[in-house]
């Protein structure tokens, strides 16, 4: 009747994404026999109150009487066995029951927890924890929402190169690599080829793919190979036309995850405690000129024609969340000489742009634009920002057979997630992250 599987020996069982229990036996030994989470939700049906009594009674600790008869309700009353179909070595890099420990939990209790980069470096173990499998499904689900939003609303998806002769964004973080007897480069954005299908009468069109920027940035929200969910739509009156549809596509991702995943959200906030995310419908909205004179009357010095930098950023995330009970928000009409030269000037005012960003918890998860579609006025403001025609003339090229006004911008799925869940790194919602000093595994 016993279930031998060595003096100091365990496993787990699993149900869905959960680890429902760790199961181990010491013989003749009075140790800790069995450690459970989420003991009550195996599928045991009517004898779900002997497992709670004994959970309640006993512990799980110093009583080896509890292992026995709970291996022999496990085998006897469940009737099913438990078999070895892979071995583990018996040593390994780093424990689950620690790996899923909230970190305010280890420092008060003196336990151990695992920083990230042994997380990193054992990717596969860390990935089996119930907080991983429960952020990277909830990530899927992003995809999976932001896909079936897109296709009700009539968007085409398309797949674009990452190979490319040129700089997407026609700077200097750019990865190259060896092509035959030439150079090419990693695809920084799919903006042009986006562009290039809406001049193709496709109208609306979305992607998801990698990004690549060859940037030195060692932050918690920058990774050299991101996946973005790039959307581009041409409009008819005005540039806000693409703007409501992006956020609106947003709030649906919102909501959706809301009424499909709580039981991932919930799993996460155990280990990381986060205030649930809170939006608006409609998004609210607010031009550049109010976002400064929030932050100077915070005491942030600030010239007009200045970007925000990222202690600005989450000031105004506070000060928005403060003010109008939001953690989502459209910042409009940024500066002209702080954005792309590919941005359309604002008609009614040379300084400003028709662009915006889209911020989550005070970062930013969007940024995006009007862009310039006709030649002429492309290739002066190339010239103004001091870029090599030659290096674009392909992009230029492409508006000189007619081209709709059109809108669209690029959103970073591991940022999202991220600041969804209220983490504190981008690298936890990054399977396999690569930024500056990693590459593997």
């Amino acid at each position: 009747g016993d279930l031998n599987i060595g003096t100091g020996r365990g496993c787990y069982l699993k149900q869905k994404f959960l680890t429902k229990c760790l199961l181990y036996y010491f013989k003749n030994k009075r140790k800790e026999m069995c450690e459970c989470d989420l003991l009550y939700n195996l599928p045991i049906n009517d004898h779900a109150n002997t497992v709670s009594y004994f959970r309640h009674k006993y512990n799980f600790v110093n009583h080896a009487i509890v292992s026995v008869l709970f291996l022999h309700f496990l085998k006897n009353i469940c009737q099913f066995q438990i078999y070895v179909i892979s071995l583990a070595e018996p040593r390994l890099p780093l424990q689950l029951d620690d790996a899923i420990r909230p970190e305010v939990d280890g420092e008060e209790e003196g336990r151990a927890t695992v920083n990230q980069d042994t997380r990193l470096d054992n990717r596969v173990i860390d990935l089996r924890t119930c907080t991983s499998q429960a952020v990277f499904r909830l990530q899927s689900g992003i995809c999976q929402l932001f896909r079936e939003t897109l296709i009700q609303k009539g968007f085409v998806e398309i797949q674009t190169p990452k190979i490319i002769s040129a700089a997407s964004e026609g700077g200097a973080n750019v990865f190259t690599v060896s092509y035959f007897k030439s150079n090419a480069y990693l695809a920084q954005s799919p903006q042009l080829y986006k562009q290039m299908c809406i001049c193709a009468d496709f109208d609306k069109v979305f992607c998801i793919g990698p990004v690549f920027r060859a940037e030195d940035s060692n932050t918690h929200r920058h990774l050299t190979e991101f996946v973005g969910l790039d959307i581009e739509m041409a409009f008819n009156y005005h540039y806000h036309e693409v703007v409501d549809e992006i956020a609106d596509t947003m709030v649906q991702i919102f909501k959706g995850l809301q009424e499909r995943f709580q039981t991932e959200i919930q799993t996460v906030s155990k280990q990381f405690p986060c205030e649930p995310f809170k939006f608006l419908e409609p998004t609210l909205r607010l031009e550049f000129p109010e976002a400064l004179a929030m932050l100077r009357e915070a005491g942030v010095e600030m010239g007009d024609e200045d970007d925000l930098s990222t202690p600005s950023e989450k000031l105004l995330g506070r000060l928005v969340k403060e003010k109008y009970d939001t953690d989502f928000y459209i910042l409009d009409k940024y500066p002209l000489a702080v954005r792309p030269f590919y941005t359309m000037p604002d008609p009614k005012n040379p300084k400003t742009s028709n662009s915006y960003d889209m911020f989550m918890r005070g970062e930013e998860i969007l940024s995006g634009a009007q862009r310039v579609h006709d030649p002429q006025l492309l290739t002066e403001r190339a010239m103004h920002h001091g870029i090599d025609l030659e290096k674009i003339k392909a992009y230029i090229d492409s508006f000189r057979f007619g081209a709709p006004p059109h809108a669209g911008g690029g959103i970073g799925l591991e940022r999202v997630t991220m600041l969804y869940l209220g983490l504190s790194n981008v690298r936890q919602t990054s399977m396999f992250p690569r930024d500056p000093k990693r590459l593997t595994p």
